[in-house]
């Protein structure tokens, strides 16, 4: 095992975005390209919820370990941009609008009683590992941000230009998130490379990304063996009008 240059192990990060990123997964080349019904958007979004919920519970529990006060610092801007500075503001709260938008009854959402065990393990498993593996491997599992813009751009021209039931205003999550992910990518991006510094700690930063993107990957796994024809819904969870 060799220690990778600076810009070694930035290509091996990359490497694995692009072969492991969930924009590949087939469920979402449905849901960009306007072959999904109502019902299927109805539960991306409402499973989706509860990724976006757990996201600052995973960071707050990143930053109760961390010593160094200037990561702290920075780490904490992701809080405001999921949690909000008040009651209606923040990702979160730009995340049920789009299941108002939809139609979701947004008590149901929050409940969580509808989502998908799937969903649900996955979502945990992530929390779990940013709590329990190393600080460096907490943040590197951060990196999938390098590749959400890319994502976030295919959503938004595909899903307002193929759903007659999606707004502009509904989808005011995404709008923000590409610079948010842009500055947060590159915080953790340098960190991992400045702090990687044995070659054992470099493949801990690779498998923190596998990782990551596998908890993506998994989350439509589930949700197109629930939804997609013939579909298999787990008893309890959502199941569409339509």
């Amino acid at each position: 095992m060799k220690m990778l240059s600076s810009g070694e192990l930035e290509a091996a990060l990359r490497d694995i975005g692009a072969r492991r990123y969930h924009r590949l997964h087939p469920f979402h080349g449905m849901l960009h390209g306007g072959k999904c019904t109502k019902g299927q958007v109805q539960a991306w979004a409402l499973n989706r919820y509860y990724y976006q919920a757990m996201i600052p519970i995973k960071d707050a529990s990143l930053i109760a370990r961390c010593e160094d006060s200037a990561v702290r610092r920075e780490w904490r801007s992701r809080l405001v941009d999921h949690d909000g500075e008040h009651d209606g503001d923040g990702g979160i709260a730009r995340w049920l609008k789009l299941t108002d938008g939809l139609g979701l009854d947004r008590d149901y959402v929050t409940s969580t009683r509808g989502l998908l065990p799937g969903t649900r393990f996955a979502v945990e498993a992530y929390v779990r590992f940013v709590r329990e593996k190393t600080l460096l491997e907490a943040i590197a599992s951060s990196l999938t941000e390098l590749f959400s813009p890319v994502i976030i751009g295919e959503r938004m021209a595909g899903m307002l230009a193929n759903y007659d039931f999606i707004s502009r205003e509904t989808m005011s999550y995404f709008d923000k998130r590409p610079p948010q992910a842009q500055r947060d990518s590159d915080f953790a991006l340098d960190y991992v490379k400045q702090h990687a510094k044995t070659p054992e700690q470099q493949q801990q930063v690779l498998a923190a990304l596998e990782f990551k993107c596998s908890v993506l990957w998994s989350m439509l796994d589930a949700l197109a063996y629930a939804y997609v024809s013939p579909g298999h819904i787990t008893p309890g969870a959502f199941v569409p009008a339509e």
